[in-house]
């Protein structure tokens, strides 16, 4: 036997309340000065292929060229920059020898510059230009050089020397041959030295007076 009740419906009233939602974006500034900027790669030594100890130091004039990437890619652009110049310019002079370093100054600030600018380009970095500055010699070293420069020197002085005294000598013998074909040219030149040595008014000369020349 089954029994059935009937039971009231309740109505059940939902009420949405609107719900303001507030998205709250933050936007953070990053500052990139694009402008051509220059830093000091600072004195260091560097040992040169022949094992010479040297201290040298450079100038790096770069900009940043894509502010995005100097910004996302790397931590600290300048930061990072001014390392890698420094690290770039002991593994570039450490494969030349003393010689190399002080005569190929051009050419190595060239190829810092090629190597700086291929590696900072991911970095959004343009290395527009590296001046190699001083190349400071040990002492010892400086010495050498210039014990060295002023041998050299004095062996040109005497090259000079020799080679004027062998010129004098070649006009000599010429003006002895030639005042030995003509007597007379040779009284000419003796008339001349007179007159020169007759300049001066405090000089008083006597000297005798050829026969041939009376006739």
């Amino acid at each position: 036997m089954e029994k059935r009740g009937l039971f009231p419906l309740n109505h059940i009233v939902s009420k949405i309340e609107k719900v303001k939602i507030r998205l709250i974006i933050s936007f953070k500034f990053d500052k990139v000065d694009i402008r051509t900027k220059v830093f000091d790669i600072p004195q260091q030594e560097i040992i040169s292929k022949d094992a010479v100890t040297i201290r040298v130091d450079a100038v790096v004039h770069y900009k940043v060229v894509d502010p995005l990437k100097a910004v996302n890619v790397v931590q600290n652009f300048n930061n990072t920059t001014r390392l890698l110049a420094q690290t770039t310019l002991r593994n570039i002079l450490g494969l030349k020898t003393m010689t190399q370093i002080l005569q190929e100054r051009e050419e190595i600030s060239h190829a810092l510059q090629q190597s700086l600018d291929l590696a900072t380009d991911a970095w959004g970095i343009k290395v527009e230009r590296v001046e190699v500055k001083d190349i400071i010699l040990p002492a010892t070293m400086r010495r050498a050089m210039a014990a060295e420069a002023e041998a050299q020197r004095e062996a040109k002085a005497k090259c000079i020397q020799a080679t004027g005294e062998k010129e004098a000598a070649i006009n000599i013998a010429d003006a002895a041959r030639l005042m030995a074909s003509n007597p007379q040219s040779l009284q000419l030149r003796y008339l001349q030295t007179l007159h020169t040595i007759s300049a001066q008014k405090n000089s008083t000369i006597v000297f005798p007076l050829p026969t041939e020349m009376m006739k």
